[in-house]
């Protein structure tokens, strides 16, 4: 009999009407055993649990995106998704991407184009920033997509539909649009 699955071991814990749930989360990179409640959201499980305080709780309802981390390689909202949902993913957030002494590329255009003030929607907005450029490089259309027969450049219109889940209440979107700019240079 083969081991159940994630989705199997979901609904066995539902049918069984069990409050807390064993959780193996990878997180930048380290496997992470948690017991957790089975309401607790991801964003609660990375600060309260691991004490990983990078990724802000902003609005609580997936509409500011200050929680916005990756799940196997795709950005998300964690206010908005139970760490049950995530056996066995891999999950990164601000804390894994760079080091005070290297940091990540997108972590050093923010600070070379002052794309900051407050910074609490800082971590939210990098780990987007990153997802945008991989979405633009994977040729994954956007609304403002214009010709979805050719490569997808990489355009003020492309970046700012893409980060539109990112809010910044000090308005340093000019700023924003060109750390992501350099670093699209960087890479070309």
């Amino acid at each position: 009999m083969n081991p159940p699955n994630s989705a199997e071991k979901r609904r066995e814990t539902a049918q069984n009407g069990a409050e807390r749930s064993n959780v193996s989360l990878v997180v930048n990179g380290a496997r992470h055993q948690l017991e957790l409640d089975n309401r607790t959201t991801l964003l609660d499980a990375l600060r309260e649990h691991l004490k990983l305080t990078g990724t802000k709780k902003g609005c609580d309802h997936g509409q500011c995106g200050a929680c916005t981390v990756s799940v196997n390689g795709e950005r998300i909202n964690a206010c908005l998704t139970l760490a049950v949902m995530h056996e066995g993913d891999d999950v990164a957030t601000i804390e894994g991407l760079g080091e005070a002494d290297h940091l990540d590329p997108m972590q050093q255009a923010f600070l070379d184009h002052d794309a900051f003030q407050c910074g609490y929607c800082t971590p939210g907005q990098i780990c987007s920033a990153k997802a945008v450029l991989e979405e633009i490089r994977a040729d994954l259309p956007s609304h403002v997509t214009k010709d979805l027969t050719a490569p997808i450049e990489v355009t003020d219109a492309e970046i700012r539909e893409r980060m539109s889940g990112n809010l910044c209440r000090c308005g340093a979107y000019a700023n924003i649009l060109k750390a992501i700019h350099q670093v699209a240079e960087e890479r070309a």
